[in-house]
């Protein structure tokens, strides 16, 4: 039997906790109402925008490749990354939340002072390429599992490399 012990657990009230039990604001249904309508209006322009986010990695990558990238090229890619994988999840585009979220982890281990492997970051930006036309979008990563094991094999192998 442990000995008893004088600690003892108590709960923290945090400011989000005591926004959110305030009165006043919009009732539960209304605020989730309005989220959805939220997401249906930013599907509606995530085609543009989807498409200046591929263009830049098509346009950061030509810079590497040129030897013509400002130093922290890293942190763009990895920013446009993140912010691809998220929206895509937000919105529901599973299989494109899958690439970028594997782009991510390449990235974040370049970033940790891990080796750059510019032919998976390529293979990945290729990926999203196809990934981002209409007839894959909607696709879940279970529905191209050839695609999902290789680019995770990748993964594997870059995380092994840098280790």
């Amino acid at each position: 039997m442990a000995a008893k012990s004088d600690a003892r657990v108590f709960s923290v009230d945090t400011r989000f906790q005591k926004m959110a039990r305030r009165e006043g604001g919009i009732p539960r249904d209304k605020a989730i109402a309005q989220a959805q309508t939220g997401i249906k209006e930013a599907k509606s322009h995530f085609d543009g925008w989807l498409e200046g986010e591929l263009k830049e990695f098509v346009r950061l990558m030509k810079k590497v490749e040129g030897a013509k990238a400002a130093k922290d090229w890293i942190k763009t890619a990895s920013f446009h990354s993140h912010q691809l994988r998220d929206s895509a999840t937000t919105l529901g585009f599973e299989l494109l939340a899958f690439i970028a979220g594997s782009l991510c982890e390449i990235l974040d281990s370049i970033e940790a002072g891990g080796e750059c492997n510019m032919e998976s970051i390529t293979c990945h930006i290729e990926s999203l390429l196809l990934a981002g036309q209409a007839s894959y979008r909607h696709l879940k990563p279970a529905q191209v599992p050839d695609l999902t094991e290789g680019l995770n094999r990748v993964v594997k192998r870059v995380k092994a490399q840098s280790a």
